[in-house]
């Protein structure tokens, strides 16, 4: 909303003209609705911090929806408190919390059949079905019904019907074919009878058989079907195991916590009974109130009967709690004990171990609610704060990978509706900056190859390019774009200070640190940073096991093999004389002159490369920060050169993957190289 908007400016004067005493306010929108109500210890103070400074978006999102402020003046914060609590269930406002069970974890379900079926399920149907959990290891619970399909030959079909002719599962020995009457129905209850003693954990009988298989696929070298054993039992005891917060106190109690994005915010809360995880419960709610207020109004809306208060509630940040303990004594008569989780409670380890498996709840189910409805909010904001012509839907960012100038890497990674979209994603292999360090040249490189080709090929256009830099490689980006006839939209992401640069404009944009385009943006930078790191980690592994000796004409497998034992680098061959290296390779001596010389041509270009390198790190193109950070790169490399010699034997690289937890299936997508036609 415009500072310049009538209505805008009311409802400043009516917050500036509040009064300085606790009490209650109502946002209406214009059709008279109450959307927001919220309770302040001081009223003016409250209402006149909405209208100051560079809110975020929630609150923005709330004064544009208003058209009215009211307020009503208690005696005291308590009775602010109270009130508050009465008129949000009276009036039920959009934007504080309205509680709906969003259970995101999933279960096991044995359906009530003549021939029952097992399988995971996030629904609960009254349909006589059996259900065990929730279970908040999903891959255990994936890989632990995985072994019991391997173990037990139940059906997996759907829809039970009468067949003549069993399907293939029953020739591979996974189903006893009930449809064709292979088997009789108490036989394949006896089945069921012990998947429920498993899952009431009285499972002995089916470890030891799980066990005793393991050993024999072992024994008779089937390792695949051994490792499935193994894989299995081991989920098994994690899933028997994965109650944290079990065998150490009988006391009832609650674990609550939430995790928010923007006006997003989703409550999870742990229920112990009788000193068990009787059940996870994830709420889903949408609000605009402060992060110090968001648990009592939580609460309030939680607990309304008694008989589900515990006399323990353990939360993660009791700030803003202050008369909840009061509230559930005056409405309840019960005496409850707010916790707050530190390091000085009794059983704090555990006691914190609950409680960040309850915030982790709480954030996965946050990632799961963006995934869904896509990042409206973010996009959004971003159409608005860089003037873009249309919403920003289709995202691409780039990212410079390498090792004091080798291996050059460019990451291209897209996002679609605010989430990764990985079938797009891309990587180029540098040609123009292959041994010098220039971020410049390299995103006009990239950009090129990438924006020549779409084209070409009248492929769709992106909304919006995000670069890894700041003004320097956007306005090289810019200038590859003019060149090619193209107006995208571009925005450089600075990770210094998170300051947006957009073409030829130095004056940054700096966006609240809980900003959502902010966060899309870092989460298309991050993104680039682990594709990039990644494919060049992939090259230098390449590289760092190849023979070098096997670039010299003649030289093969064995040959190379023997010169790498005998000299291990290409400075040591030159310094050998023609008459050992023929003694070393069996060769005559003037094939051995020959290998020499062309060993000096390929030791000189190595070097004129490394030069290169080294000169480029003061030249346009990069910082002097970056240039410390590449020779920093280079020392720890010669370091890691010095200790294989000294230790021989090699184990190979790592692939390091800083994309976070929590990631789906679709890592394992493909994720091409760019490659020109």
């Amino acid at each position: 909303m415009s500072l310049n908007n009538p209505v805008w400016q009311q409802l400043h004067e009516t917050a500036l003209k509040a009064p300085s005493s606790s009490g209650v306010y109502m946002w209406r929108n214009p059709q008279g609705t109450v959307i927001y109500v919220g309770k302040a210890k001081n009223l003016k103070n409250r209402l006149s911090s909405y209208f100051a400074g560079n809110k975020d978006l929630k609150t923005r999102l709330l004064v544009s929806h208003a058209q009215s402020i009211e307020y009503i003046t208690t005696a005291n914060e308590y009775e602010a408190f109270l009130l508050e609590n009465n008129l949000i269930k009276k009036y039920k406002p959009r934007y504080n919390i309205d509680l709906k069970d969003g259970k995101s974890y999933p279960v096991i379900r044995i359906t009530k059949e003549e021939y029952p079926r097992l399988f995971k399920t996030r629904y609960v149907v009254q349909d006589g079905s059996t259900y065990f959990g929730p279970f908040p290891d999903v891959a255990a619970l994936d890989s632990f019904i995985d072994a019991i399909y391997r173990i037990y030959p139940i059906r997996v079909c759907k829809k039970f019907k009468k067949r003549t002719s069993p399907c293939m599962y029953y020739h591979i020995g996974r189903c006893k074919a009930p449809c064709c009457e292979k088997i009789s129905k108490e036989s394949y209850n006896e089945f069921f009878g012990e998947i429920y003693a498993l899952l009431e954990r009285k499972g002995d009988n089916t470890i030891e058989k799980l066990t005793i298989e393991m050993k024999n696929a072992a024994k008779d070298m089937n390792f695949e079907k051994a490792a499935r054993l193994r894989d299995g039992l081991l989920a098994l005891e994690r899933l028997q195991h994965q109650n944290i917060v079990e065998d150490f106190s009988q006391e009832d109690r609650d674990y609550i916590a939430h995790y928010r994005e923007g006006e997003l915010v989703s409550f999870t809360v742990l229920k112990i009974r009788g000193g068990k995880m009787q059940g996870r419960d994830n709420y889903r709610v949408t609000s605009l109130n402060e992060d110090n207020e968001l648990l009592p109004e939580f609460m309030n809306a939680y607990y309304t009967d008694a008989k589900e208060i515990p006399p323990s509630i353990y939360v993660p940040t009791q700030e803003g709690l202050d008369f909840i303990s009061r509230w559930i004594k005056e409405t309840f008569d019960i005496e409850a004990n707010i916790i707050l989780v530190t390091d000085s409670i009794e059983n704090a380890s555990r006691h914190k171990a609950a409680i960040e498996m309850t915030i982790q709840n709480a954030k996965e189910d946050i990632i799961r609610r963006l995934r869904e409805r896509g990042d409206m909010p973010a996009m959004q904001e971003l159409k608005e704060i860089l003037n873009l012509p249309t919403l920003p839907v289709r995202i691409e960012g780039f990212d410079i990978a390498h090792i004091g100038g080798k291996l050059p890497v460019a990451s291209l990674i897209s996002f679609y509706n605010g989430n990764p979209d990985k079938k797009n994603y891309r990587y180029f292999r540098l040609k123009t900056t292959d041994g010098i360090i220039d971020d410049f040249n390299s995103m006009r490189e990239a950009t090129s190859r990438r924006y020549t080709r779409l084209i070409n090929e009248g492929s769709e256009l992106p909304d919006l390019i995000m670069i890894d830099g700041g003004i320097g490689q956007v306005n090289a980006v810019d200038g590859v774009l003019k060149s090619l006839g193209v107006d995208i939209p571009i925005v450089g992401l600075a990770e210094k200070n998170e300051e947006l640069y957009r073409p030829h404009n130095s004056t940054p944009i700096v966006l609240p640190r809980r900003s959502d385009g902010l966060r899309l943006l870092q989460r298309v930078r991050d993104e680039t940073h682990r594709f990039a790191t990644t494919q060049n980690q992939k090259l230098r592994t390449k590289f760092n096991t190849q023979n070098l000796f096997k670039d010299i004409s003649g030289i093969g497998e064995k040959r190379a093999a023997v010169l790498l034992k005998k000299y291990f680098s290409l400075e040591n061959l030159c310094e050998a004389d023609a008459k050992e290296l023929s003694e070393v390779l069996g060769i005559k001596t003037e094939q051995a002159l020959s290998i020499l010389k062309e060993a000096e041509s390929l030791l000189k270009k190595q070097n004129e490369t490394k030069e290169k390198s080294r000169h480029s790190l003061g030249a346009v193109g990069t910082t002097w920060q970056k240039a410390a950070e590449n020779q920093y790169t280079i020392d720890l490399a010669e370091a890691a050169l010095e200790a294989a010699e000294e230790e021989p034997e090699y184990g190979g690289d790592s692939e390091i993957d800083n994309s976070g937890i929590n990631q789906s299936d679709d890592n394992n997508l493909d994720e091409p190289e760019e490659t020109d036609d």
